[in-house]
């Protein structure tokens, strides 16, 4: 029990710190709220209006498949480069390891996660196009708030 002594030191150390700096930034931190604090900033562009919607969950699916498959090869590495030393049951381990893997992401795959944006439908068009039918009236720009007209760009 005497080995792990440090450990728990260490532990109970990083939770005073950390406690401590919370308290301390919540004691020692002044208060001045104001709306240019309070307003989302992303990347030096104000935003012009609020979101039209949250993001869908498939964005955070899409991220916990990059998180697995990161760990999956984390976990691949070191059989990687001891291959011959951990032998046929470690090659055997790391076939059932991957395959979980992959019947993950195929589940996945199957449910739609990686399907963005709307569902795009064919159209039949019955008779001959509309001659009032236009680029610019059936084209919808979107994320032009702000910029130049192309007629006025230098």
């Amino acid at each position: 029990m005497r080995q792990y002594l440090p450990v728990v030191a260490l532990l109970v150390l990083a939770v005073l710190f950390g406690a401590l700096s919370f308290l301390a930034s919540r004691l020692l931190a002044p208060r001045r709220p104001s709306a240019a604090k309070q307003a989302p900033y992303e990347c030096g562009i104000v935003p012009s209006r609020d979101n039209p919607e949250r993001f869908p969950v498939t964005f955070y699916v899409v991220a916990m498949l990059f998180i697995m498959f990161d760990i999956e090869l984390i976990f691949i590495y070191p059989f990687a480069v001891n291959r011959a030393g951990l032998g046929a049951y470690a090659l055997w381990e790391m076939v059932a390891f991957s395959a979980v893997f992959v019947l993950a992401f195929v589940y996945v795959v199957a449910r739609g996660a990686l399907d963005w944006g709307p569902l795009s439908r064919q159209r039949r068009l019955d008779g001959p196009v509309s001659v009032e039918r236009t680029s610019t009236s059936t084209i919808r720009r979107v994320g032009l708030d702000g910029r130049l007209d192309e007629g006025t760009a230098a």
